[in-house]
């Protein structure tokens, strides 16, 4: 047993918080003598990796903002900032920022908890992050309460204060977030069994496929003779033309009802995966699941709603407390951009548009902003639905003269 393991479990319960080594496995098992896979075999499970890559790369792939508070309810881009260069172009000399989350959000996923190493300058303020990987970090709560992360690199050991590594914490205790990987134990090793025994079942060395009968006894050469001859309709191309000798008969053998359970368990552990991950199996590439077409929209609003909205919040909050210097909280703020995963229809987009435009919500260029599009001559100015004209000038334009009608509700 690794270094890590022996410390991670010992019998307190991962929800428990006392001084020492905190506790991210269960200390007790669903179903007795189940190992927890490691995250190399856990990964091999195609949809425990479509899960953990759908997650990883969905929030990798948003965009990161910075804005600066400018009074008055205002905020602008800090694209001058030190926080947009760090969170939005480059966290480190090597990595982009979606290479960078995705390792975050790959080790979040599985183990829930999500960790980089910060680098500051004299003031304070963060210049690069490094992520590390979750099973090379231990979480210490000390006796005065500070907590300290362990950080092993072989057979160095790194002693970093809490402020100097940003910590995504999954669902925990608050001071650690539960190994999601330990907790799904008796889930991965079902699938890692029914795997098992399928390779046995459809192996060349497992269940024949088919027996020939013959109404004679044969001696030991001629059986061997008639293997011979038809080992390859076993093994080899179904699409040729076997001639069977008179009096012989070739019957094939279908799956049993235990075998058919077999393979019936497998698409279920499918479904069990995305519970755990909170995927909807439509999104796995489940076969069993058609939703593509009516009704999918909905699935990913939830998805959207339920998995990633969660996800995006608990990393902006970290990234705030736990990235940011005093004085750059007062002034800043990070936020993902999630219109993109929201982006509706054209149509839809164009109804919603019309809307904003005619009640003084939004002007023309941001509309088109939205949509890439060049901004207009005049298409600053808030407008509202009497014939669209700016609203500090509502009530001020009169009849005639080709002026806009005065509305008479509005007299």
């Amino acid at each position: 047993m690794s270094f890590f393991s022996r410390i991670f479990r010992f019998g307190r319960s991962g929800l428990n918080e006392s001084s020492g080594v905190q506790v991210e496995s269960p200390s007790t098992s669903l179903v007795e003598d189940t190992p927890s896979l490691s995250i190399d075999a856990a990964l091999q499970i195609s949809a425990l990796w479509r899960c953990v890559e759908l997650l990883s790369s969905t929030i990798a792939t948003l965009p990161l903002m910075v804005y600066q508070d400018m009074g008055n309810g205002k905020r602008n881009l800090a694209r001058e900032s030190a926080l947009w260069s760090l969170l939005h172009e480059s966290p480190n000399g090597r990595m982009t920022p979606c290479e960078f989350w995705m390792a975050i959000i790959v080790n979040l996923a599985l183990r829930n908890n999500g960790y980089a190493r910060i680098e500051r300058d004299q003031k304070g303020e963060a210049y690069a992050m490094w992520p590390m990987a979750s099973d090379q970090v231990v979480t210490v709560v000390m006796e005065s309460g500070e907590v300290v992360y362990h950080y092993r690199i072989g057979s160095d050991l790194a002693v970093l204060a809490a402020e100097n590594v940003l910590h995504i914490k999954g669902m925990g205790n608050g001071t650690v977030g539960l190994s999601k990987l330990d907790y799904m134990k008796a889930t991965t090793n079902e699938i890692k069994n029914s795997q098992n025994a399928a390779n046995k079942l459809f192996s060349t060395s497992g269940k024949p496929t088919g027996v020939l009968m013959v109404d004679s006894i044969l001696k030991k050469e001629q059986r061997e003779a008639i293997q011979r001859n038809f080992a390859e309709m076993a093994t080899g191309s179904t699409a040729r033309l076997y001639v069977l000798e008179a009096n012989m008969k070739y019957q094939q053998i279908t799956l049993s009802p235990e075998d058919m359970q077999l393979l019936q368990s497998r698409k279920f552990s499918i479904e069990e995966i995305g519970r755990w991950f909170g995927v909807p199996s439509v999104l796995i590439n489940h076969s069993d699941v058609t939703a593509w077409g009516e009704g999918i929209y909905e699935i990913i609003e939830g998805f959207h709603k339920f998995t990633i909205r969660p996800a995006l919040v608990n990393i902006e909050q970290a990234i705030r407390k736990r990235v940011f210097s005093s004085a750059q909280r007062v002034k800043y703020t990070a936020e993902f951009n999630f219109d993109g995963l929201l982006r509706a229809s054209l149509k839809d987009r164009m109804d919603i548009y019309a809307k904003a435009v005619q009640n003084g919500l939004k002007t023309r260029n941001e509309c088109r902003q939205l949509e890439n599009d060049e901004p207009i001559a005049g298409g600053d100015e808030l407008t509202a639905q009497t014939n669209l004209v700016p609203i500090n000038m509502l009530g001020k334009i009169q009849n005639g003269g080709g002026n806009v009608p005065q509305d008479p509700i509005l007299q």
